[in-house]
């Protein structure tokens, strides 16, 4: 079954006849030649006269013989054990005659099983005999005729798969085959075609163990139950002295060697290689040769198929066939036949750099034929972004819709591309629909929606497909394209917005939401969405970002600026006193678009008063300005100042609001009357008589003060006196204690008790309860704790004054100085806190005096 050299080996040989495994020469007075591997020959006396048949198993040292010892038919079987010695020789084991049926005939064959219990041997009149048992002992064994008939044995062979064992029986005429693992032995006939001696052998398992039968022009293998297939070759005639032997390789279906022999005897199988020998002595050795040499000779006679089929059966690895279709796909290049290469390079697919394929068939001529073989790169998972490109780019040329889509619209798990390349050049190429049929099956959203909108320019399906994507896409997807989409689709593009901003819930997901300013700018050239997507926000949304509350207000006023509609100011004041817009942006949004009831709304909210003052001023609104006097100056005094001043600088006739104006600060005592003089000096139409009024009235003013000034410094002086004479008396006599409650609990005093110079008396426990310290009247506490603050304070004063004038004659830059002190607050109005009015008043009293009133007495034990 495989390619030979011839090696001729040049010994003499008087006869043989040998079998498998070793070489085992029968010679004709009896003697069994053995020939070892290297050639060294033995022998022992089998018989007296000759040796038959041999055969020797392949498992065992066990060689089974036939032979005679006497002249006639009369043939012995001996079985004989190479693996012991009797007198230097095997020993023989078992003698039995070979005749069935007790009628003498001529053995034609011999088969032994491996498993040493059967063994069959044929006949020149038909027959078979088995023996069954040990067959290396006589009482182990028994010896039945299996076959009877009226054609010589030919061949026997026993086959054993698994637990059954067949026995193949080959006569002139017939091939037959019996069960022997069934007690009945059933026969099968396999053919009317028998062979002739030696013609006949059972194959290895690598060939199923099929029997083999060679006839005249055929050879046919058997299984047990049928016939198989047969190999038919040319019939060779050859002269009578000269015989041609043929190998034939089974496996691939070729004959592997054939030549011409003098007389052969005998072919055997041995240590990998085929012995033939000759008649005349000469014995033939056919070896092998290595699979790579086997390989190159089909090479050279271009028999690829034939070289691929042999290394299949030599189990060569992926590599070595990756190597032969190589060069078979180059033959067939070079002869034209681009199909055929093709279809070999795709075998070479995943060993074989593709590029040396494709820069073969680059040509426009042979584009079908690279587009098949970057479809089977594809198919194996092997394609990278170029081969998906250059793939679709075949398609394309050749027009090939069918194939295109059956490409692109292959099941998920046959998609062996890269779909965003592929996708990319579908767009190229000018193939929309099939790539938004890849971009939209394989979720790449980004690319549906660039061809959609950018190249298909379909953008209600654009917007429509973005309402179906998960949250986090749509928002990023919304953001990117919705400008696009407000200006082609305004309506449907506000509303998604809205729900995307409010409750968007794609496929029964978790509600979730964006932040509505985010999309602020989508709307730039669509100020009415925007109104009312911002008024849906709010009133889903009270508490909306500061910016679309912004935003909404801005669109409103510019509504008002264009429109003047009550109800649109109305919308906007509203939403300036929802609290929710910035205000510092609200004013000057309301100031940009002369929205006079904001403006003035937002400065009161802001209590800027004089602002609203201001305002009024600025468009002359001279009764208006005088209500904010009125509405604000209790909040601050100095709007009326400011009013007096504006009054005084207009040279229109304004005596009506400076008289009001005089007559606020006059009743409130808001301005010196020197300084309203010097304001109304420069008003050329104030005249005496506008402030006429005014003077008398703060000249009654002053007088009156100074008469309340006089009976004051004359009840001061009173009080003084009675008081220095409290004091000496005081220190001149003794004071007698004449209380007879307790100034505390207001209970009958009794003893012991506390007495106090100021005539205060407590009982001892309710002093000790209540009295701060134990040298100081509980009751006068208070009033002692605000004469002494007061004069800490002008001690504190006084000090401070006489520093400042130090520091001012000191330094040489005195405004420094002067603006120091103002920053600590030194000039500010001291507050302090006295008795409420009516009570007696200690503010004007002498400092030493008021010390010597602190009287500080203690307890009287």
């Amino acid at each position: 079954m495989y390619i030979y050299i011839c090696i001729c080996l040049q010994f003499i040989l008087k006869y043989c006849d040998l079998n498998i495994l070793n070489p085992i020469i029968s010679h004709m007075d009896g003697q069994i030649w053995l020939l070892t591997r290297s050639l060294q020959l033995t022998s022992f006396q089998a018989y007296k006269l000759r040796v038959t048949h041999l055969f020797q198993l392949k498992q065992h040292s066990i060689l089974v013989s036939v032979g005679q010892d006497e002249h006639g038919i009369n043939p012995l079987v001996k079985v004989w054990n190479l693996d012991k010695r009797d007198s230097g020789n095997p020993l023989c084991t078992r003698i039995f005659p070979a005749v069935p049926s007790n009628k003498p005939a001529e053995v034609s064959c011999l088969s032994v099983h491996e498993n040493l219990n059967f063994m069959a041997i044929g006949f020149t009149d038909g027959s078979v005999v088995l023996t069954k048992g040990d067959i290396t002992r006589d009482r182990h064994s028994k010896t039945l005729t299996l076959h009877e008939g009226s054609c010589p044995v030919t061949g026997l062979a026993f086959r054993q798969m698994a637990k059954i064992t067949h026995l193949f029986v080959a006569t002139l005429e017939r091939v037959f085959c019996y069960t022997l693992s069934n007690k009945e032995y059933p026969k099968v006939e396999l053919d009317t075609h028998g062979c002739a001696l030696r013609c006949s052998s059972l194959a290895d398992p690598s060939q199923d163990s099929q029997f083999i039968v060679a006839g005249d022009e055929c050879v046919y293998l058997y299984q047990p139950d049928e016939r198989g297939p047969c190999f038919a070759f040319d019939e060779q005639q050859s002269h009578s002295f000269i015989i041609l032997l043929t190998i034939y390789d089974l496996d691939n279906k070729f004959i592997a060697y054939s030549t011409s022999f003098d007389d052969v005897i005998d072919v055997l199988a041995e240590w990998g290689s085929f012995y033939i020998l000759t008649r005349d002595g000469k014995m033939f050795v056919l070896q092998e040769k290595d699979t790579q040499t086997k390989l190159e000779m089909l090479f050279k006679k271009n028999l690829f198929v034939m070289a691929i089929n042999l290394a299949k059966s030599q189990h060569l690895d992926s590599d070595g066939l990756s190597e032969i279709f190589r060069q078979y796909g180059d033959h067939l290049y070079l002869k034209g036949d681009h199909d055929g290469a093709i279809q070999q390079y795709i075998r070479t697919i995943g060993k074989l750099e593709p590029s040396y394929v494709i820069r073969k068939f680059l040509d426009a001529q042979r584009i079908h034929n690279l587009t098949a073989y970057l479809q089977a790169l594809h198919r194996q998972s092997l394609a990278n972004a170029d081969h998906t490109t250059l793939l679709l780019n075949c398609y394309t040329k050749l027009k090939d819709s069918s194939k295109l889509e059956e490409f692109i619209k292959s099941s998920e798990s046959e998609v062996h591309f890269d779909v965003e390349i592929a996708i990319k050049v579908l767009r190229q190429a000018g193939y929309h629909s099939h790539a938004v049929f890849l971009a939209e099956r394989h979720q790449h959203h980004e690319w549906y929606l660039k061809i959609q909108l950018e190249d298909l320019k379909n953008y209600q399906e654009g917007l429509r497909y973005i309402g179906r994507l998960p949250f986090e896409q749509t928002e990023r997807n919304m953001k990117r394209y919705g400008k696009t989409l407000m200006h082609h689709v305004p309506e449907g593009t506000t509303l998604l917005l809205k729900r995307l901003c409010t409750n968007y819930q794609p496929s029964g997901d978790s509600v979730e939401k964006v932040s509505s300013e985010e999309f602020i700018p989508i709307f730039a050239n669509n100020p009415w969405e925007l109104k009312a997507f911002l008024e849906h926000m709010i009133e889903v949304d009270p508490r909306s970002s500061q910016g679309v509350y912004d935003t909404l207000l801005e669109l409103r006023l510019q509504d008002w600026a264009h429109e003047q509609d009550p109800k649109v100011r109305g919308e906007a004041l509203s939403l300036l006193r929802s609290d929710n817009t910035v205000f510092d942006k609200a004013l000057v949004l309301c100031q940009m678009h002369n929205f006079k009831e904001g403006v003035l709304y937002l400065y009161e909210k802001g209590k800027l008063y004089q602002q609203i003052m201001h305002y009024h001023m600025q468009n002359e609104e001279y009764g208006k300005v005088v209500d904010a006097c009125k509405r604000y100056g209790d909040q601050e005094g100095c709007l009326w100042e400011q009013a007096l001043g504006y009054f005084a600088r207009k040279e229109e006739d304004c005596k009506a609001y400076i008289s009001e104006v005089l007559h606020h600060i006059d009743q409130k005592n808001l301005m010196p009357p020197l300084l309203v003089v010097q304001t109304l000096a420069h008003n050329s139409t104030a005249t005496l008589s506008v402030i006429k009024d005014y003077l008398i009235n703060e000249l009654q003013r002053e007088s009156q003060q100074i008469d309340d000034d006089e009976r004051k410094i004359c009840q001061y002086r009173e009080e003084t006196a009675h008081l220095r004479s409290e004091i000496q008396e005081l220190k001149a006599s003794a004071k007698i204690f004449q209380k007879t409650k307790c100034n505390m609990c207001n209970s009958p005093l009794e003893l012991p008790s506390v007495h106090f110079l100021c005539s205060h008396s407590f009982h001892q426990h309710c002093f000790e309860s209540y009295a701060e310290s134990d040298a100081e009247c509980p009751t006068c506490t208070t009033e002692n704790r605000k004469v002494m603050d007061l004069l800490r304070a002008q001690d504190q004063k006084r000090d401070l004054h006489d520093h400042f004038n130090r520091q001012l004659r000191s330094s040489n830059d005195g405004f420094s100085v002067v603006a120091d002190y103002f920053g600590r607050g030194v000039f500010n109005k001291l507050t302090l806190v006295t008795d409420p009015p009516g009570s007696k008043t200690v503010g004007s009293l002498e400092i030493n005096l008021q010390r010597d009133l602190l009287i500080h007495t203690k307890r009287n034990s």
